[in-house]
């Protein structure tokens, strides 16, 4: 993943135009998805999340870093799996 760029649709329509970006593999299947796949389908905003500033033991902290990049999302989904467990009836 070291080679990231930012490109419009535009671009990327472009790109695969000229056969630069494609399947992963050149004997990848395109996937067929099933008639009902869209027909629950739900539209989503992120819920923007709220910075603060949070104690933790040491131990903990290095912990999820030690997970590498991503370690506050980690640390997130936890917290998050933990809400909606006590929330439930």
């Amino acid at each position: 993943m070291g080679n990231i760029r930012k490109a419009s649709l535009e671009e990327l329509r472009t790109m695969k135009e000229e056969g630069q970006i494609g399947p992963p593999r050149p004997d990848a299947a395109p996937v067929e998805l099933p008639a009902d796949f869209w027909d629950n389908a739900e539209v989503k905003f992120p819920v923007s999340k709220q910075p603060v500033n949070l104690r933790i033991d040491a131990d903990i902290l290095e912990f999820f870093k030690e997970g590498g990049r991503g370690y506050q999302t980690r640390i997130h989904s936890v917290l998050r799996s933990y809400v909606d467990a006590q929330r439930r009836p």
